[in-house]
């Protein structure tokens, strides 16, 4: 055992109708945090039916058998608690952080509209124009609003199940009708599927009993399976060049790199950590500060559960700089980076930024609860919450720079030119 090994205790169960449950006591938070992850994302939806995983983010809040439209997160913020939900490519996660008093009231409204979800034509109706609204803010006009979905496309075909963005086709929600949501619900929103962290206030035995008193009578339902993913297919570097009425002008240089679980990620994060994190980051210096090429560098992955992550280095020219030539600016960084490594100061500075980072999520049961359903879901174990620390600031320069070697050759550098169109 490391210095950096941490001690947060965790139990580990499974309810009677397959409900995965994590209890990880806290006595002296101030509130318990209700983190539920549906192991569902968009990279389950099938095509013609994408943006179905984002869209019961918004229907699970439209009332149930006993809780009125929007009354979930109104009851829970009168009784000064927080409340949201999200959706990513592999798991939408629905989460609360209440006093202790309430946390049988915020179990027992999760648990209803698991069971008896609105799924309505008015609701449904009403949440596919909310969606279409905030894909037009979002998406449509918005400065930079199609830059992921430019990416994105670099990487992977249209029909892959990661080829598209979690939000969806609007056609495809047209095109929908209420019965193919409502099957939507029923394959991916059974027990089985979902899997509940309580962090706070609550002793292991006491919150294993209230997740089963409030879920435990939910149907069981075998676990439904994932289509197998292929792997994107690897093919020559794209170039993509557009032209938009935006601000500034950008250059996206990314590559394909392996999956959130693989052993290379955090040595890969600590390597993007030393090129462009920061104003003591290498690129930064050597860019910015030195030679007047970039405004500013950043560095960036977007991890995939099931096939490669995209990873990213962002740049912004300075004046009468090129794309092109802050794009090949940063690849003569990398090159060198690739040859020399990182120096003991550069990766003692990384690890201290990972380490403030990942002890900063930690800190609130809120962020604790969302870490434990991640490292449950990536890695299989929530327990590794507690040693992933330990891994990364076991790492060396030398680890750092074979990553990196092995994952982002510069010849093999996707590029995306963003150009700022010229005032009229």
């Amino acid at each position: 055992m490391t210095q950096a090994d941490l001690h947060f205790e965790l139990s580990q169960h499974r309810l009677d109708n397959g409900m995965h449950v994590v209890v990880a006591p806290d006595h002296d938070a101030p509130g318990v945090a209700v983190n539920i992850w549906v192991e569902v994302g968009s990279a389950d939806e099938v095509a013609g039916r994408t943006g179905f995983a984002h869209l019961f983010e918004h229907l699970m809040f439209q009332g149930s058998a006993n809780v009125a439209s929007g009354e979930h997160m109104a009851t829970v913020e009168a009784l000064g608690g927080t409340v949201n939900a999200t959706t990513s490519s592999d798991r939408t996660n629905y989460f609360e952080t209440v006093p202790r008093g309430a946390l049988d009231l915020a179990l027992w409204m999760e648990a209803d509209r698991f069971e008896s979800l609105a799924i309505t034509p008015e609701n449904f109706e009403a949440q596919r124009q909310v969606v279409k609204e905030e894909k037009r803010q979002r998406y449509d006009n918005q400065p930079y609003g199609d830059l992921l979905e430019l990416l994105v496309a670099q990487h992977f075909n249209p029909d892959h199940p990661y080829g598209h963005l979690t939000i969806g086709s609007m056609e495809d929600l047209d095109a929908s009708s209420l019965d193919d949501v409502a099957g939507f619900f029923r394959a991916w929103y059974p027990a089985s599927n979902l899997r509940l962290v309580l962090c706070g206030p609550v002793s292991d035995d006491e919150g294993l009993a209230l997740a089963a008193k409030y879920f435990g009578h939910l149907p069981s339902a075998p676990k439904p399976e994932r289509a197998p993913i292929a792997a994107a297919e690897v093919g020559n570097p794209v170039d993509t060049s557009v032209s938009r009425p935006v601000p500034h002008s950008l250059s996206y240089l990314s590559w394909a790199t392996p999956p959130a679980a693989h052993a290379d990620v955090p040595a890969l994060d600590l390597a993007l950590s030393v090129l462009s994190d920061g104003h003591a980051s290498r690129l930064h210096r050597s860019l910015v500060k030195r030679s007047d090429v970039a405004y500013e560098v950043h560095g960036g992955m977007l991890t995939n559960r099931s096939t490669d992550s995209i990873t990213t280095m962002i740049s912004r020219p300075a004046d009468g700089v090129t794309l092109e030539q802050v794009s090949d600016a940063v690849l003569d960084g990398l090159a060198r980076f690739l040859d020399e490594g990182p120096t003991e100061e550069e990766l003692a500075r990384a690890v201290a930024q990972y380490e403030r980072d990942w002890l900063w999520d930690l800190a609130t049961t809120s962020g604790r609860s969302d870490a434990i359903n991640e490292a449950w879901l990536v890695h299989g174990d929530p327990h590794r919450l507690n040693t992933y620390l330990a891994e990364v600031l076991a790492l060396t320069p030398d680890d750092l720079r074979a990553a990196a070697a092995k994952w982002l050759a510069p010849e093999g550098a996707h590029r995306l030119l963003y150009r700022a169109e010229a005032p009229r």
